[in-house]
């Protein structure tokens, strides 16, 4: 990145938070180094300075193959995570260096579409016992259901603090979706309807869902919410409702009234709408290639791919992208959001599964192969090993200094894609 782009990403940082935000942000990653000196984040200390070399230097480099073995690892780390919720659900990571540091509390909304993962790497390597993990999270998850239907926001909390958000309801029905697909358990099924039944109560005229919880900015549009259709169209498989289906067409036009002509979609981010996150940007293209490809809906596919072509000539030789991009598709972020990274390689790799376009085989395994060297093995910290940081480096904008467990589930299911399509 040149001298030019660093300073004026700098500069809109400095300008979009302001001083006081800006001086508490460099205050809260100063407390966080301090707490590399804690014996217990040796391990930690180690990875975090190597990091940050390499992304000074540009030394990271593409690692070919391996594809097998490193979703092995991955799957221990997110075992390892469950084991950490203690309660049947997933843990939301590991965070070293914050307050109480270590393993986090369960977090209803990713352990749902961590289900469809675990079972998709079970089926393909006959893995019995992560069949069972994966259904226990998916039991789990019926039993914290909230009476309306909806999922709550945020990690794990009592009934009478929980909030109801769309998005994490449609994340949830993904995993019971696939839950029910393999076991025909009518637990499943039930708490699946309740779930599709609440996003279809509440979605607007106009596609928008109206409820999208007290942990992210208060705007009236999240384009990001067009994942949850896939789960709707995926959910209407197994039920005789067509509700399910035309709530998601509807969900993925009002998503297509958000694209620029460009391929950028408005209104997509958690926080920040005109420089959202990689990984919005990956539920949104996710979203629409999905039921663009089950409904037959080549208008969807085609918005997926002009999404995707703009990012596809930034990749960089080691495989990295900026973490975040302006309507113009200019970076906005110094660092890497690598949870943005593994779904773009999927959204790639689906695309070239679909229509056989190379352009987009290449990009996806540039992005894998440039993920496969920030996984690091052979760790003694079992609770770092295996697992997919939020940013490159480690104290880069999102999810910084910590492990959060939707990283390490997307990595795994490129990697899934990278070994069904034939990388070596």
């Amino acid at each position: 990145m040149s001298f030019g782009v660093t300073a004026s990403i700098l500069a809109d940082q400095f300008r979009s938070r302001g001083l006081k935000k800006t001086y508490w942000a460099a205050n809260q990653n100063l407390v966080r180094m301090s707490k590399l000196l804690r014996k217990e984040n040796s391990v930690f200390r180690a990875l975090f300075l190597s990091d940050l070399a390499q992304f000074c230097v540009g030394s990271t480099h593409q690692v070919a193959g391996e594809t097998r073995d490193r979703a092995i690892a991955a799957v221990e780390w997110i075992l390892r995570a469950q084991d950490a919720g203690g309660d049947g659900g997933v843990s939301l990571g590991y965070f070293p260096c914050d307050e109480g540091g270590g393993w986090r509390v369960s977090y209803p909304e990713t352990t749902g579409y961590i289900i469809t993962s675990l079972l998709a790497y079970a089926s393909r390597y006959g893995r019995q016992e992560v069949r069972e993990r994966a259904l226990q999270m998916a039991r789990w998850e019926t039993e914290i259901q909230m009476a309306s239907g909806a999922v709550q926001g945020g990690p794990v909390s009592p009934a009478d603090k929980q909030t109801p958000t769309a998005f994490n309801t449609g994340m949830v029905l993904d995993g019971w979706a696939s839950a029910y697909q393999l076991t025909q358990n009518p637990l499943f099924l039930n708490a699946g309807r309740r779930a599709a039944d609440w996003l279809v109560s509440d979605l607007t005229d106009e596609g928008y869902f109206r409820t999208n919880g007290q942990f992210v900015a208060p705007d009236a549009i999240k384009t990001y919410n067009s994942l949850c259709a896939w789960s709707l169209y995926r959910f209407a498989e197994f039920v005789p409702d067509s509700s399910y289906r035309e709530a998601a067409l509807k969900i993925i036009d009002a998503a297509l009234r958000q694209q620029r002509a460009n391929g950028w979609f408005a209104n997509n981010c958690l926080s920040r709408a005109d420089a959202p996150l990689l990984h919005t940007i990956g539920y949104t293209l996710q979203g629409t290639l999905e039921v663009g490809i089950l409904a037959g809906r080549m208008d969807y596919v085609e918005a997926a791919s002009r999404g995707v072509t703009p990012l596809l000539s930034q990749i960089s030789k080691r495989g990295l992208l900026p973490g975040q991009f302006f309507a113009d598709w200019k970076p906005a972020s110094l660092s890497s959001c690598l949870t943005g990274s593994a779904q773009l390689a999927i959204v790639c790799y689906r695309l070239y599964a679909h229509n056989g376009q190379r352009s987009y085989f290449e990009g996806a395994e540039k992005l894998v192969n440039g993920l496969k060297p920030l996984q690091r093995l052979n760790l003694s910290n079992l609770a770092l090993n295996g697992a997919l940081a939020g940013s490159f480096p480690l104290f880069g904008t999102y999810m910084t200094a910590g492990y959060p467990n939707w990283a390490t589930k997307y990595f795994l299911d490129a990697l899934l894609l990278q070994d069904e399509l034939g990388s070596p």
